[in-house]
C-alpha cells in the first residue's frame, strides 16, 4: 500500500472533528439556552497548544465581555461534569463578530443574501475556497452565486463558513 503524505492523515483527522463538535453542541446548548443566550457554534482545535474549545455565542441585545463570563462560568461546570475532553484545554466564549461563522442549515438560511466565504474540507472540481451571495439552502446543500453562476455545495463538506462584513 505505501506510505500517504501527512495532508492525507490531518485531512482524515479533520473529517472527524464535526462529530465531536456536534455532541458538545448537544451538551452545552441547554446550559447557554438557560442564561437567555443562542449557541450558535462549537470549534474545537487541536491544532493549539493546548487545545482550544471555542464557543460562539449570541443574544437579541448583543454579546458584552459580562456575557461571555457567565456563560463560560457555565459552560466550566457542565464540562468539569460530563468530563467530555480528557486533554488539557483553554475555553473561549466569543460574540460572532462582523465575520459572523455560520454552522448549521438554519444559519444559512438566515442569512440569505449576505456575501459570504466559505472553505470546503476537500476541493471540489479541484476548489476548496468560495465566495459569492449566499442564496440560501436546498436540501443539504448551501446555494451560493459566484462569479454570476449558482452553486450547490454540500453543507456536510464545509469546514468552515463566514459572512464577509
Amino acid at each position: 500500500m505505501g506510505y500517504r503524505p501527512i495532508f492525507y492523515l490531518c485531512q482524515l483527522f479533520v473529517e472527524f472533528m464535526p462529530a465531536q463538535e456536534k455532541n458538545l453542541h448537544a451538551i452545552l446548548e441547554p446550559g447557554v439556552n438557560a442564561l437567555g443566550y443562542e449557541l450558535l457554534g462549537v470549534k474545537f482545535y487541536r491544532d493549539h497548544k493546548p487545545s482550544l474549545l471555542r464557543l460562539y455565542i449570541d443574544h437579541e441585545k448583543g454579546i458584552g465581555v459580562d456575557d461571555c463570563a457567565a456563560v463560560s462560568q457555565q459552560v466550566s461546570g457542565t464540562l468539569e461534569v460530563e468530563d467530555c475532553i480528557r486533554e488539557h484545554y483553554n475555553l473561549e466564549v466569543s460574540s460572532p463578530g462582523l465575520d459572523r461563522p455560520l454552522f448549521s442549515a438554519e444559519h444559512f438560511q438566515r442569512f440569505s443574501g449576505e456575501q459570504v466565504k466559505l472553505q470546503m474540507l476537500t476541493p471540489i472540481e479541484g476548489r476548496r475556497n468560495y465566495r459569492g451571495q449566499l442564496i440560501g439552502m436546498r436540501d443539504a446543500d448551501v446555494l451560493v452565486v459566484i462569479d454570476g453562476v449558482e452553486q450547490a455545495l454540500p453543507l456536510a463538506q464545509i469546514a468552515m463558513a463566514r459572512l464577509i462584513p
